[in-house]
């Protein structure tokens, strides 16, 4: 099984395309911070992950969400790979979104947020 459910805000605003069959994408990442103590001493981590919309769900978040914006997201892993202009070979791993739920004032409806699910 290949699911991640994480909470975070988003690192940058989406940026939305639509591919040849006017399906849209949002790429962006969110960050997400670890707060934890070591000896003592109060530390934070965070790591940013790329994420990615499809479809309806996409424009949506297109349309609701931006930099900073606290969202929690489900979706699965997905390794991708490629090679940058100097030939390297590149890769990473990302969250393909499946649904969200948005969080925090800017968004919240008398139900305590917005949820959809991808189609």
């Amino acid at each position: 099984m290949n699911k991640v459910i994480i909470i975070g805000h988003l690192a940058r605003d989406i940026e939305l395309r639509y591919t040849q069959s006017q399906m849209a994408i949002g790429k962006t990442a969110i960050a997400v911070t670890r707060k934890y103590t070591l000896n003592g001493e109060k530390r934070e981590e965070t790591c940013f992950i790329d994420i990615t919309f499809f479809g309806k769900q996409a424009e949506i978040a297109n349309q609701y969400l931006g930099k900073g914006s606290k969202l929690a997201v489900e979706g699965y892993l997905k390794f991708e790979q490629w090679q940058d202009n100097n030939g390297q070979n590149r890769s990473k791993h990302s969250i393909a979104v499946e649904s969200m739920e948005m969080l925090g004032s800017n968004n919240q409806t008398q139900q305590g947020g917005y949820s959809m699910n991808s189609q």
